[in-house]
């Protein structure tokens, strides 16, 4: 009974975002009112090749899209040079959802009004056949920590005026963001300076829970025919029509349990037969930041800044604090906020009043940073 709790529950890793996310999609973001007297930023659509990404199994994109938000002086200031701040998107939206979901560039316009530093802001896209890549390396998606780490970074690098620095460069993500924001964030300490990890989905291995009450589909909660729904699944387009729980669900397989030699979806599941798979859940499990954060101390000492936020009520919560809990026990100065709202019904007003203005303060925004 212990092992098919077990199995139930890394069934379930994955959907931790989505719970929060089912919880409060309803829930309408509230946006901060126009600053009076904001300058306008210059919005660019492009796209940024990932050598990470070539080979993947899934068929994802390999030439992504990305929008990059320019500050009001860039196109005046031709010699100056921007730090870069990194904005991760979450489950089931892209970059130009994310744009909605934060409401850019209006947080960003009021956040340089209201006093913040000029910098280059970038909405990286990781969506892909099953709506979200985790932010992880596998090869059935394709790298998308190093196409961050990497790839994107050196784009940028490369084409426009920032600063080449690590100190000058910002992590941040919601959600599935917050996930990717905290995994790569630990694991890439030498490419970025500052990070700032909101409501992060999938920390650990019981995510799947919120407080005692079972999630759905987890223990006590089961969901009928859940295990013959995801093999029922053969295709991208037999994925499109899927419900949001189980796109989730082969989502993070696709990340976190890749099998080059299981098509179509090149994947395996934690539950086969009606049993539960020991070497799938390790995989799932492995794959939780609370598990290996402690592999990634020192990184996570280099930071110049760290701050992390969650909402009251948000599903997330519990982990969430979980995560600022372990940075404390080692010492590792973090800012840290239970905020008034749900999953998704402050993150446009979090953007312009809490990321901008902390970004602001500690990226370096000398060509010669330390």
């Amino acid at each position: 009974m212990k092992l098919k709790n077990l199995g139930t529950s890394a069934l379930l890793i994955a959907l931790a975002f989505a719970g929060a996310s089912l919880s409060s999609g309803q829930v309408k973001t509230i946006v901060p009112e126009p600053v009076p007297g904001a300058k306008p930023v210059t919005v660019e659509h492009i796209k940024i090749h990932g050598a990470a990404l070539e080979g993947n199994l899934e068929g994802d994109a390999v030439d992504r899209d990305a929008i990059v938000y320019l500050p009001p002086s860039y196109a005046k200031d031709k010699h100056r040079r921007y730090p870069v701040v990194y904005a991760l998107h979450g489950y089931s939206i892209g970059a130009e959802q994310w744009t909605h979901e934060i409401h850019v560039p209006q947080t960003i316009e009021g956040g340089f009004a209201q006093g913040a530093k000029e910098f280059i802001v970038v909405l990286p896209d990781s969506k892909t056949v099953h709506n979200g890549s985790m932010y992880s390396s596998s090869v059935t998606t394709g790298n998308f920590e190093m196409y961050i780490a990497h790839d994107v970074v050196a784009y940028m690098d490369a084409h426009y005026r920032t600063i080449p620095n690590r100190a000058a460069r910002g992590l941040v993500g919601h959600s599935m963001g917050g996930y990717g924001a905290s995994r790569i964030g630990m694991k890439h300490s030498d490419v970025f300076g500052s990070l700032y990890i909101m409501s992060p989905c999938c920390m650990s291995s019981m995510a799947g829970r919120q407080g005692n009450r079972p999630a759905a589909g987890g223990p006590g909660g089961q969901m009928p025919d859940l295990e013959k729904a995801l093999a029922d699944i053969k295709t991208p387009a037999d994925s499109e029509k899927a419900p949001f729980f189980l796109r989730a669900q082969l989502a993070s397989a696709a990340a976190w349990a890749p099998d080059p030699k299981n098509p179509p979806l090149y994947l395996d599941l934690p539950m086969k037969n009606g049993e539960p798979q020991p070497d799938v859940i390790a995989k799932f499990a492995a794959n939780a930041p609370l598990a290996f954060i402690d592999q990634y101390i020192g990184n996570l000492r280099q930071y110049r800044a760290i701050s992390i936020d969650v909402g009251d009520q948000d599903g997330l919560k519990t982990d969430t604090t979980k995560l600022h809990n372990i940075l404390d026990s080692y010492g590792i100065a973090n800012g840290f906020e239970i905020y008034s709202g749900t999953h998704t019904s402050a993150v446009a007003d979090r953007f312009q009043n809490h990321v901008v203005p902390f970004f602001s303060k500690n990226l370096c925004f000398e060509a010669a940073c330390q």
